[in-house]
């Protein structure tokens, strides 16, 4: 029995191979998909924040909106729900 094995001590190189590859994986570096997820992770954020900063500047720097003037016809219905009566009526 012990004559059938020729090679007892030496490794097939199919297994020898697939022990390289287990060796070889922590030394790859990161994961694509991690890279992709960071990156456009990154520019998301980076993308709202940038849109705040936007807005706070806009708030302080930019005018408050004038109002629409409201008509003569608007003002003497709004004066005659709250019981004032319009002059000259």
């Amino acid at each position: 029995m012990e004559d059938d094995f020729d090679f007892g001590d030496k490794v097939p190189p199919a297994v020898n191979r697939m022990g390289n590859v287990i060796r070889d994986a922590d030394a790859r570096g990161f994961n694509p998909g991690l890279i992709v997820l960071l990156v456009v992770g990154g520019l998301l954020l980076a993308f709202l924040v940038v849109n705040y900063a936007l807005y706070m500047y806009a708030q302080k720097t930019l005018p408050p909106k004038k109002k629409k003037p409201i008509s003569k016809k608007k003002m003497k219905r709004e004066r005659l729900k709250q019981g004032i009566s319009a002059p000259g009526e």
